[in-house]
């Protein structure tokens, strides 16, 4: 859940209310696929409920992270317009948040501040991502692991409200 936090600490209501109207949700049940390693995907996904696995492999048995509510994915292909390196298979029935790249990038051409927001939202997220994969590798500082800016961290307090309205407006969909 953290993660949705840092990603949605850094919009403004203006810009999450714009993703509520612009956005659409998604259920899934298990063994469906949210993302096809090597598969182009259009879309920028949050997770409402439910859980997903990260698999590098078409083996659903060989799966590298479990992904749960508030976690943001497709990210890195939305980032560099790249097919996935990895598959998203549902392990639980799951709801999902979607929101097109055509319908971001197109609020990105006309509204600055939205683009600035979303990336550094981003930016953050990834990094948060980055260090708690160096931690699980035995490279990162367990006394750093729940250290964050103080900025950043005035933004997640207003993210869990935005995280919750996200979850009750598509809950009456």
């Amino acid at each position: 859940m953290k993660r949705a936090l840092f990603f949605l600490g850094q919009l403004n209501d203006r810009d999450v209310e714009w993703m509520l109207q612009n956005g659409s949700k998604l259920s899934l049940e298990t063994g469906d696929r949210l993302i096809n390693k090597g598969e182009a995907i259009d879309s920028l996904y949050i997770v409402l409920s439910g859980q997903l696995a990260v698999c590098a492999t078409t083996n659903s048995d060989e799966c590298i992270a479990t992904l749960g509510a508030g976690e943001v994915v497709g990210e890195m292909s939305f980032l560099e317009s790249r097919p996935p390196s990895v598959s998203v298979i549902v392990t639980k029935p799951s709801d999902i948040f979607q929101i097109s790249r055509d319908k971001i990038s197109a609020r990105m051409l006309t509204n600055a501040d939205f683009k600035a927001n979303f990336y550094y939202a981003l930016a953050l997220f990834l990094s948060n991502r980055l260090r708690k994969t160096t931690d699980q590798l035995g490279f990162g500082n367990p006394e750093e692991e729940d250290m964050v800016e103080m900025g950043v961290l005035d933004g997640v307090a207003q993210a869990g409200s935005r995280f919750t309205k996200i979850l009750h407006r598509f809950s009456e969909v």
